[in-house]
């Protein structure tokens, strides 16, 4: 099955003249082979811009903070982002928005997992039924949030497997992340068969584990005594697609398997690839290079 490969835009990446800066890289994309971008906020010139570059979107976020305070402890703290959610997804609905990204991670890192997930049962049945009559779906990442408390949940399967049975709405899916995986020694093809009917977005990022800082730091702790690369905690980094440990024939194999017809966007995160438009460019490139060989 043919899927597009694009590329997931962040603020951190503009400079300048920010509009200006987008419609830049929005036809140096194009120009290079990519057909779907991720952005970080669905206004009228964004989409707009991407129009015109001849660019589809794929995912909007709604705000980190918004998404970060419906697992706020003060419940008006709560119920206002809940609002103040509902309508930036309705504001991206009516400009053509389909799949909203979120990462669930709380505005207190320490809220325990199973505090949040209270929550979650308490605040995402109405935001589900408000998103699926919008004609939007969520889609989660698993990027398991800051040490030491990594707070984000929907990130293992035993807590995918509650929220699912919790909140059975079809708008709830997953946006399937194999670095995040890789990182927290969780087999992604067996999670990626087991959750095949909720993929809803993928991201194209990799993870290799470095042996020799597991062995000085153990897995899930980052240096005390030196200082971890960027995108990385020390007993592990974040790669570019081909560079790391995910099977990216495997990944393509299931997904055409379970009938996933969405796109495939690169989510650039290696420190090697950072510092400047030039580098950064340069990662995308290498990794649309590979993605190409299984994904067309």
């Amino acid at each position: 099955m043919p899927h597009s490969i694009g590329v997931r835009l962040t603020r951190g990446i503009a400079m300048g003249n920010e509009r200006e800066t987008w419609r830049e890289w929005f036809a140096w994309m194009a120009q290079s082979g990519f057909r779907v971008v991720d952005v970080p906020e669905l206004t009228d010139e964004m989409k707009r811009d991407t129009e015109e570059a001849g660019l589809a979107i794929g995912t909007f976020d709604v705000g980190a903070l918004q998404v970060a305070r419906l697992f706020s402890k003060d419940e008006q703290k709560r119920y206002e982002a809940l609002e103040g959610v509902r309508q930036s997804i309705q504001a991206a609905a009516s400009r053509g928005g389909k799949l909203c990204f979120m990462c669930l991670k709380p505005e207190d890192p320490t809220t325990t997992r199973q505090e949040s997930f209270e929550l979650f049962k308490e605040m995402f049945p109405g935001l589900l039924a408000s998103a699926e009559q919008a004609g939007v779906a969520l889609v989660l990442e698993g990027w398991p949030g800051n040490a030491p408390y990594y707070p984000t949940i929907g990130c293992t399967p035993e807590m995918l497997r509650a929220m699912f049975e919790a909140v059975p709405s079809p708008a709830l899916q997953l946006n399937y992340d194999p670095s995040h995986l890789v990182r927290l020694g969780i087999d992604s093809i067996r999670f990626l068969r087991e959750f095949s009917g909720r993929i809803g977005h993928v991201h194209a990022k990799d993870c290799v584990i470095l042996p020799e800082n597991v062995y000085l730091y153990g897995r899930h702790q980052p240096p005390v005594f030196g200082h971890a690369i960027k995108s990385s905690e020390g007993p592990w980094r974040y790669t570019i697609p081909g560079e790391g440990e995910a099977d990216w024939a495997a990944i393509a194999f299931e997904l055409d398997l379970s009938g996933y017809g969405g796109a495939v966007t690169i989510e650039l995160e290696d420190h090697r690839y950072k510092g400047s438009v030039e580098e950064h460019r340069r990662g995308l490139v290498k990794s649309l290079q590979h993605l190409s060989r299984f994904f067309a």
